[in-house]
């Protein structure tokens, strides 16, 4: 078992830390708001720190799941920073969404002061999360992975390292422009049953057996059908990642035509006030 500072309590990083208590590692958890950090620690024992400093000195592993780049490198670096608490050799595991390069800039920090650094962002929704059964695409050094994965797999259906530093990161783009084609196809495809006057669960039933069946269309068309969104991953975190997606297709030059259309359609869900909502609500702009 290890010693283990998991930076971030929100609808993922709560659970996922939860896993690992769980499974018997020390866990020293930090949040911003330290109220939550208070609920953690008397739900889950271990214990709470004031500052992420605080909470990675003596960390074997760092774990961080917050919101964006700039969050990421304000519980990074700095006096109060992750960094300054960890010793050499100890390992950050970064589980946030965020650019490839803020990921190659700390990745480079923490080499520079014999430190590891994994980026390994996760999918599966706060469903996944709760149940420990996340996706989790790595990047990084071999070794600094071989390290990790063990306690990753608290809260891991698969996990794997597809490449160098950044790599999880684009990965997990690749997953957003993949969920955010399935999420558009099934509004329309909904929307369309609602105009033809059929029973859209009981199409369902039939079609998820079938090509047309995902992952998407299984877990969300009940709560679609019912208008009912007030839940799961925001349309708020999907437009920052969807931007992260397209800002690197310019930058590698790829095409994304389609991603950069459904982004728009986020934003139409945003100017109706959806902003919170799942990115199911999709199909609110269709109705």
């Amino acid at each position: 078992m290890a010693k283990v500072a998991f930076l971030g309590l929100g609808v993922m990083g709560y659970p996922m830390a939860g896993h690992l208590a769980a499974k018997g590692h020390q866990v020293t958890v930090y949040n911003r708001n330290p109220a939550k950090a208070a609920a953690w620690v008397a739900q889950h024992g271990g214990a709470q720190a004031a500052t992420p400093r605080e909470a990675a000195q003596g960390a074997e592993f760092v774990m961080a799941c917050v919101g964006n780049d700039d969050d990421l490198r304000s519980v990074c670096l700095g006096a109060d920073g992750a960094f300054a608490g960890m010793a050499e050799g100890a390992v950050l595991v970064d589980h946030t969404t965020v650019s490839a390069a803020v990921t190659r800039e700390l990745s480079g920090v923490a080499a520079a002061q014999g430190k590891g650094f994994v980026d390994a962002p996760v999918s599966g929704g706060q469903a996944g999360a709760q149940n420990g059964i996340l996706s989790i695409m790595c990047g990084g050094t071999q070794a600094d992975y071989d390290a990790a994965e063990p306690v990753m797999a608290a809260y891991a259906r698969i996990c794997r390292r597809l490449g160098g530093s950044g790599a999880g990161q684009l990965a997990k783009m690749m997953n957003q422009i993949c969920i955010a084609g399935l999420m558009q196809g099934l509004s329309e495809a909904l929307a369309f049953g609602e105009k033809a006057g059929l029973d859209g669960e009981a199409v369902v039933e039939v079609i998820a057996q079938g090509a047309a069946g995902s992952w998407q269309m299984v877990n969300r068309h009940k709560t679609m059908l019912a208008d009912t969104f007030d839940f799961g991953f925001a349309v708020d975190w999907m437009r920052k990642d969807l931007g992260i997606c397209l800002d690197t297709a310019d930058l590698i030059g790829a095409k994304l035509p389609v991603t950069a259309l459904i982004d728009q359609f986020y934003k139409d869900v945003q100017l109706m006030g959806g902003g919170r909502n799942d990115t199911s609500s999709l199909i609110r702009r269709l109705r």
